[in-house]
């Protein structure tokens, strides 16, 4: 990556004369605020947002970007932990489409994992057919994604023909080149995990009966000793290459403190890895090339998803590997921290780019667990607080480092303050009809609100709590880019918020309910109040997006906005500010829609726990 200061050369020259302008006109602003010269390599909070985002990748204009989640286990119906990786995948999707146009430079990602042994013992306790059990959950997950406005490109099934044309190939790869071998396979083995553990990763504690039994020390599950002719991956000629990959990009695994987890265990012996199973004891998968008395491992088999959506092993998928984010929760970061790099080096390929991890939610202080009967069900939730308002919630509320909690009562409560009440009362104020009467974005008075802060005269209006409102919003975007760069969407929600909560404090201290049309003192700062506060409801719209799709669509809409001015390219806050004209101003506002977002506690008559299933 090269340094910060040079990423500022590009924006700079593609902006044009009458960008650059607008740069150094707002930095002037900035240096009276602050009362000290500040150069253009300092300034960001001010600067006319472009396409071009500092704090992005520097390749952000030209390069490929693929997001995935993991493929999901169909052993058990989708609930809002698979909800929630999906959603920051897609938030991260959706970004970085408003950041790049063109609709074939990003891809994204999903799917369902339908092979391995706990497939087969599901299916036999249900009394289906491995095949059954997969198509019907698989089904429910595409159905859930589809309801929660997931905006993936593919969803990938492990039991397609694509996928083990995929995986065979990459087995063939790993064995001409050397690096697998068949051994005889001694240890631990944790069915509930598919792994083998070492003796270090297991204890014991007491089962139902009182006796002590082994369980793996990670996830609590139980293991058995399993002794077994198996083809083994020479994992433990990576662990040098590994550390190296992680040293040399301190980002490779976001956020920070698993990427130190990761490196704390390459400290630890890195043995070989079984990487197939008996097909007499697993027949439900997909067997190796030449052997069927073998069937791959399923956690190879799921990892080559990644590959075969980007059209391996065609030269197409050159195109698009390594240009790659996963994000998984913190119980797999093992297998895509480790396995899943070791094998690709193995390979001859390059690591992902990125890998973003996040924790797991809690329900009232507890894991959810089928035995306790609180496991959150997703689609209910999405009925009880709409689409937009329940992925708000999850994005808001949800921070990758630890663990989460989920109440109902929290998620009322955080809606109605942060959706209906701050952003939805902000847009009803400034297009009611008693203020806009005419409908329309208002002229900005620059008289009334002159660059210079601290001017005094009979027509200026504007406070220093304005000038930092100004100064706020037009910020914005570029750090909302940062959070999401870092892997912090709840960041960027809460500085949104944030800002609302500072537009509606403009709007309070000026009262233009109590200013009228009629008074041609009253009218320029009116529409000034107006012309400002709608400018800054553009921005919350536009940068609300990736998380709330349906609700900024309707919000922007409201505005006038048109599908082709809501990128983050076109979004040039506040122009009449800085002397340039404005396109919205005269413009009729949209067509009413009604509330944003209707308040959920008027409703806590038949608001009931949607969190059992």
């Amino acid at each position: 990556m090269r340094p910060s200061h040079v990423l500022l050369e590009r924006p700079l020259r593609c902006l044009g004369r009458a960008g650059i302008m607008l740069r150094v006109s707002a930095l002037r602003l900035l240096e009276r605020i602050l009362g000290s010269r500040v150069s253009l390599l300092d300034y960001t909070c001010l600067r006319l947002y472009s396409s071009g985002p500092l704090g992005a990748r520097e390749d952000a204009h030209d390069a490929r970007a693929y997001f995935t989640t993991p493929i999901f286990y169909v052993n058990a119906a989708p609930h809002i932990g698979h909800l929630y990786s999906a959603l920051l995948a897609d938030a991260l999707c959706r970004h970085r489409r408003l950041q790049v146009a063109s609709a074939a430079a990003t891809r994204f990602s999903t799917g369902t994992d339908e092979h391995g042994l706990k497939i087969q013992q599901a299916a036999t306790a249900a009394g289906l057919t491995p095949t059954e059990l997969c198509d019907r959950v698989s089904a429910q997950f595409q159905q859930l994604f589809r309801d929660a406005d997931i905006s993936s490109t593919d969803f990938i099934r492990t039991t397609e023909a694509r996928h083990r044309v995929a995986v065979q190939h990459f087995w063939g790869v790993l064995r001409a080149r050397g690096l697998l071998y068949k051994g005889l396979y001694e240890g631990w083995y944790c069915a509930s995990d598919e792994c083998f553990l070492p003796e270090t990763k297991v204890t014991w504690q007491p089962g139902p009966s009182g006796d002590s039994c082994p369980v793996s020390l990670e996830s609590g599950h139980p293991v058995s000793w399993t002794k077994e002719e198996n083809y083994i991956f020479r994992l433990s000629q990576f662990r040098e290459p590994l550390q190296r990959w992680l040293q040399d990009d301190p980002r490779a695994i976001t956020p920070e403190p698993f990427h130190q987890a990761v490196l704390q265990w390459l400290e630890e012996e890195l043995p070989d890895l079984s990487v197939s199973r008996r097909s007499s004891h697993l027949h439900w998968g997909i067997p190796v090339p030449g052997d069927d008395s073998q069937t791959i491992y399923v956690w190879l088999d799921a990892l080559v998803n990644y590959l075969t959506v980007i059209g391996y092993p065609n030269a197409e998928f050159k195109s698009w590997w390594p240009t790659t984010s996963h994000i998984i929760g913190k119980d797999i970061l093992k297998f895509h921290a480790i396995y899943w790099p070791a094998l690709l080096l193995g390979a001859g390929m390059s690591p992902p780019h990125r890998i973003y991890v996040h924790s797991h939610w809690t329900v009232c202080g507890q894991k959810m667990s089928k035995s306790l009967g609180n496991v959150v069900d997703p689609r209910t939730c999405l009925d009880r607080y709409t689409v937009d308002g329940f992925r708000y919630f999850l994005l808001r509320q949800g921070v990758p480092n630890w663990d989460c909690d989920y109440y109902d009562e929290k998620v009322v409560k955080l809606l109605d303050s942060e959706l209906a009440d701050a952003l939805g009362g902000l847009l009803n104020r400034c297009t009611a009809n008693r203020i806009n009467p005419s409908g329309t974005y208002p002229v900005f008075c620059t008289t009334c609100f002159p660059r210079q802060p601290g001017l005094v005269g009979p027509s200026v209006r504007a406070q220093a709590d304005d000038y930092a409102l100004v100064s706020a919003v037009a910020a914005l975007p570029k750090q909302v880019a940062d959070h999401y760069a870092n892997f912090q969407i709840y960041k960027a929600l809460e500085a949104v918020s944030s800002c609302v909560r500072q537009t509606n404090g403009f709007v309070q201290r000026h009262a233009p309910w109590k200013l009228k049309w009629e008074s041609p003192v009253d009218a320029p700062w009116l529409g000034t109040v107006l012309h400002v506060a709608l400018e800054c409801l553009r921005v919350f719209g536009t940068l609300l997006q990736p998380v709330t799709p349906s609700l900024a669509d309707k919000l922007l809409s409201r505005l006038g906005v048109s599908a082709t001015e809501r990128g983050l390219g076109e979004l040039y806050f506040l122009p009449r500010f800085y002397g340039h004209p404005c396109p919205f101003e005269g413009r009729r506002l949209g067509p009413e829609t009604g509330l944003l977002f209707p308040r959920l506690d008027q409703s806590r008559a038949w608001l009931v726990k949607a969190h059992r299933t």
